[in-house]
């Protein structure tokens, strides 16, 4: 998936095919087809039974990708789009933000290993000071004992 979703809204006022949807998100077409037989889309169908996406399905491909990006799996982001009530909606949200949190929490301690690590010139990175009092404050180390 792309790293970030930039969602042109000024695009033309003409229908989008689903391959052109797909090449604006940088997606795979079969990925946009999933996710209609799952209840996430619900493009309009014209002549030939064909997919035509307007300016309200660009966004929501924007919200099904970002949610994707953030982690929440798909049933969570159905329900999110679909919830016409405020409540289940931040529901959904709340649990997930949560997830987010603590994931987000884990990768920075993960880049902070890493810079720990560029920042060592030991032969052997374990037997680093520096290296070393960086991973013994992270909280999945545990106690060090000799």
């Amino acid at each position: 998936m792309p790293a970030m979703v930039r969602l042109n809204v000024d695009m033309k006022s003409n229908p989008m095919t689903i391959g052109q949807v797909a090449d604006h998100f940088g997606l795979p077409a079969h990925v946009l087809r999933h996710w209609e037989s799952v209840g996430l889309l619900s493009p309009a169908r014209v002549a030939g039974d064909r997919r035509r996406y307007t300016r309200d399905d660009l966004f929501r491909v924007a919200s099904i990708v970002i949610a994707k990006q953030a982690g929440l799996p798909l049933p969570d982001i159905r329900r999110f789009l679909t919830a016409r009530d405020p409540a289940a909606r931040k529901d959904v949200l709340r649990s997930n933000h949560r997830a987010l949190q603590t994931r987000m929490a884990a990768l920075r301690s993960a880049l902070d290993l890493l810079e720990a690590g560029m920042n060592c010139s030991h032969e052997d990175i374990t037997t680093c000071p520096n290296y070393r009092t960086h991973l013994e404050g992270t909280a999945l180390a545990g106690p060090m004992t000799e």
